[in-house]
């Protein structure tokens, strides 16, 4: 057949009259997914490193041993999924099996059995996660209230030669031998105040107003708050905005901005504990006192480096809000606490006037989408670089647990919406 007879052909087929062209069966329709299911969202998040050796678990304490984790999210839906992180890890993490239930008191390692529900990946009861990966369990059902208490368990195969953690929990977490993701208890499991290989719940949601995420350090991870007691900043802000939106604590302690000490840097760290969170519509950024501390700590500074320090936090701050602007999050700059009493840093009057520059640029360079005002909450009146006793835990840096409750009162709800 020639070309101008295909084309002639082609031509014919086009023009086929619409009687013609409906006596040819249509094609199936296949089914798609659910296009207006709830959304995800975060629910309840904590940020991963590599832990120092007084934070890490002993050598094979992991291998062929049950994790019990308790925590305590701030939003509910119709049904959830855990992330499991092998962020920091060189090898496979190998997890048999996981389930999920509530806890009978986040003080001890018992559930509510009758709540328990297996938790699976891709259908199956266990997960191989990659070195540096994350990995999400299948979505089950569960229409919980938001603060209700839940204990996530998983039996790891191989103790993994570079944990991953959030020391900082203020919970406490129960490791056993075996297999004991179904047991009501654990009778001799060694308890330990940190959390391991957990770094997320996420909820669907039609109902919930876009979450929280805060970037922050040792006062954001709730250094200075009750073991199991739920008393971070963070918490109390969760509580007041009582259900309708996630608030995310993305502190680690001791983390800085500009450089990884413990933990990541917070700039090294943005992608994977802020932007990567899904269901986020703001972000609080509380963090610089450990630079502005660490530059000076046992040695003389120059003015220059003072200087530099300055812009450096600053400029970091403006990159912050540009990246998380792109995503469509509202970024809220929170100005750093006085800590002029804190005896490891013993801050000078040069480090004094670091912090009060950075929090000028945080209260007028108009970056931020708005400002919640920390310092001057949280100052001592008559000593504006020292924390108000009434809100010290006695080391000039770190809140209290009233203290936390004045910095979430302090924050203005309007902000988020």
């Amino acid at each position: 057949m020639t070309g101008r007879a295909v084309s002639f052909l082609a031509l014919a087929l086009a023009i086929v009259p619409p009687a013609a062209a409906a006596k040819t069966p249509p094609a199936p329709v296949r089914s798609s997914p659910a296009r207006h299911s709830c959304p995800w969202k975060a629910a309840w998040a904590s940020a991963q490193m590599l832990p120092d050796a007084a934070n890490a678990l002993p050598d094979g304490a992991l291998a062929n041993a049950s994790l019990r984790q308790i925590i305590r999210p701030s939003l509910s839906g119709t049904h959830l999924r855990v992330r499991l992180s092998n962020a920091f890890g060189t090898t496979p993490l190998r997890i048999a099996a996981a389930t999920l239930a509530r806890s009978a008191s986040n003080a001890s390692a018992d559930i509510l059995v009758e709540t328990l529900v297996p938790l699976r990946f891709g259908g199956t009861d266990g997960a191989v996660i990659p070195p540096g990966g994350e990995w999400l369990s299948d979505p089950v059902p569960w229409n919980d209230s938001a603060f209700q208490d839940l204990a996530i368990t998983f039996h790891v195969v191989q103790h993994p030669e570079r944990q991953t953690s959030h020391p900082g929990s203020r919970a406490t977490s129960y490791v056993v031998q075996g297999d004991a993701t179904r047991m009501a208890s654990l009778p001799g499991a060694v308890p330990t105040d940190h959390w391991y290989l957990l770094s997320g719940l996420e909820v669907q949601s039609c109902e919930a107003r876009d979450g929280i995420v805060v970037l922050g350090d040792s006062i954001t991870d709730g250094r200075g708050s009750t073991t199991n007691g739920n008393d971070r900043w963070t918490d109390f802000l969760a509580r007041r905005l009582a259900g309708r939106a996630a608030v995310i604590n993305q502190g680690i302690g001791g983390n800085r901005v500009l450089l990884d000490g413990l933990g990541p840097s917070a700039m090294a760290r943005l992608d994977r504990d802020v932007l990567a969170q899904p269901g986020i519509g703001h972000l609080i950024v509380l963090e610089g006192i450990n630079d502005i501390g660490n530059l000076a700590r046992g040695r003389p500074v120059s003015a220059d480096e003072h200087a530099a320090l300055i812009s450096q936090v600053t400029g970091a701050y403006a990159q912050i809000i540009a990246r998380a602007h792109a995503r469509g999050i509202r970024v809220h700059g929170a100005t750093l606490l006085p800590f002029k009493g804190n005896d490891f840093y013993k801050p000078d009057a040069a480090s004094e006037a670091d912090r009060q520059a950075i929090n000028q640029w945080i209260r007028t360079s108009g970056a931020f989408d708005s400002v919640i005002d920390f310092d001057a909450i949280m100052r001592d009146p008559l000593r504006p670089g020292y924390l108000n006793p009434a809100y010290d835990t006695g080391d000039g840096l770190h809140p209290n647990p009233a203290g936390f409750r004045a910095m979430a009162e302090a924050v203005p709800l309007s902000i988020f919406q």
